[in-house]
């Protein structure tokens, strides 16, 4: 089910890691939509290769700066989304401060540039402030079982903050504020060394060496193409909801099944191995989206072997490119 046609028609819209994985198809969404853009990214973790093909568009503008620092924009949005904090393990764990002050200042920051400009705000969260859940699928009733002390707590603590932050500011200034909760986002322009499933996976298939499986492979997940998860956070964002409401995908899967079904995709030779499972790590993760559904009227519309074939692809196209490059 597609969103509905969105009420609100944005003028100008502040990205904040519009750099990254899920802010660059962002920032592409809103230009054809014929909205000016902003993206501010410090490229700790954003790739310039992501924005290249949008830095001769006339209504993009980027803004190097790291949102956790005050920064400013050539013109007051109407709309401010704030996706800049690391996500992936391998770069919260690299950056376990930064990714704590993007949660903070960062959010702080984008907070009050909606707030000086009469701007709707949208959070981008994450299904981690659920932490290893005892409730499944999850509901955003459901205030999660998180350890503050442990290795994933930089990650998982920063959103939870964030989201704290986020209402506070609602309710203190009025803010027009929406928290969305982002259930494990998969696509292209994904890195392959991130630390995340299906990039990992990807790359050691088209390798040909073995898909590395923590633990014993039945912790769960559920994959939400980048596609679906753009459309519901502009949906979110058009809708005027408050949230939290959770975007991803009910359909879940194990990392067993998972790098079978990517050796089968890619069609390599590779075998699994187990490898030791990190600390904390989520036995399951499933999201109940009966919210966005019945609000937001969306819901995902790529099944997951067409996310996975589509992404695969993008993981050849680049292999192909280095290998030109190079030869």
């Amino acid at each position: 089910m597609a969103p509905s046609s969105p009420d609100r028609r944005w003028k100008h819209a502040v990205v904040t890691g519009g750099a990254g994985f899920v802010g660059s198809h962002l920032c592409a969404a809103l230009l054809a939509a014929g909205t000016e853009v902003t993206c501010v990214d410090d490229f700790s973790t954003g790739l310039p290769d992501n924005v290249a093909g949008l830095l001769d568009h006339p209504g993009f503008t980027l803004c190097r700066s790291d949102a956790g620092r005050p920064f400013t924009v050539h013109r007051p949005p109407d709309l401010v989304l704030h996706l800049a904090c690391p996500a992936s393990p391998a770069d919260y764990l690299r950056l376990p401060l930064h990714t704590l002050e993007a949660g903070s200042l960062g959010t702080g920051n984008a907070l009050e540039l909606a707030r000086r400009s009469g701007a709707r705000f949208v959070l981008t969260s994450t299904s981690e402030v659920y932490g290893d859940p005892r409730e499944h699928p999850q509901s955003e009733r459901y205030w999660g079982n998180v350890n503050p002390v442990g290795p994933r707590s930089v990650y998982d603590e920063s959103k939870r903050f964030a989201e704290a932050l986020t209402t506070a500011h609602s309710g203190v200034h009025g803010t027009d504020t929406c928290i969305v909760r982002l259930f494990n986002t998969y696509g292209p322009r994904m890195r392959g060394y991130d630390g995340r499933a299906v990039p990992t996976f990807v790359r050691q298939a088209l390798d040909g060496v073995p898909l590395t499986v923590t633990g014993d492979g039945r912790q769960t997940r559920s994959l939400c193409y980048v596609d679906d998860t753009v459309a519901g956070i502009l949906a979110a964002a058009a809708h005027g909801l408050r949230g939290p409401v959770n975007l991803g995908n009910p359909e879940e899967i194990s990392m067993t099944d998972l790098a079978r079904r990517i050796i089968e995709l890619t069609g390599s030779a590779s075998e699994i191995r187990f490898v030791a499972r990190p600390v904390d790590d989520p036995a399951v993760r499933c999201p109940d989206i009966t919210l966005a559904r019945g609000k937001l009227q969306w819901e995902p519309e790529v099944d997951m072997t067409e996310g996975l074939r589509r992404t695969i692809g993008w993981f050849r196209s680049r292999s192909a490119r280095h290998a030109a490059e190079v030869g």
